[in-house]
């Protein structure tokens, strides 16, 4: 997408959404959510950070970060399981 397009689209939403508001529903989800997978993404760096000492490397993409979003510690942890059982 041309990035001219992009401001431009951004530089109508914006005075829009001031002008009729945003729902304030969808904004709490989104913020617990993007939260969510910020603590997942940090723990999967952690996980990483002192598994290196053990030969222990979870990687950080898509997949692992929404299992991690969505099982949260238990999911780091079987996330960690199943590179031992797999390797």
């Amino acid at each position: 997408m041309d990035p001219v397009l992009v401001i431009l689209l951004l530089g109508l939403a914006i005075p829009l959404l001031l002008i009729i508001g945003m729902p304030a529903k969808p904004l709490k989800v989104v913020g617990q959510v993007m939260t969510r997978l910020i603590v997942a993404v940090i723990l999967l760096f952690f996980v990483n950070l002192f598994g290196a000492q053990f030969g222990l490397h979870v990687p950080i993409n898509g997949f692992t970060a929404i299992v991690s979003v969505i099982l949260g510690v238990p999911g780091v942890l079987s996330l960690t399981a199943i590179h031992f059982w797999v390797i």
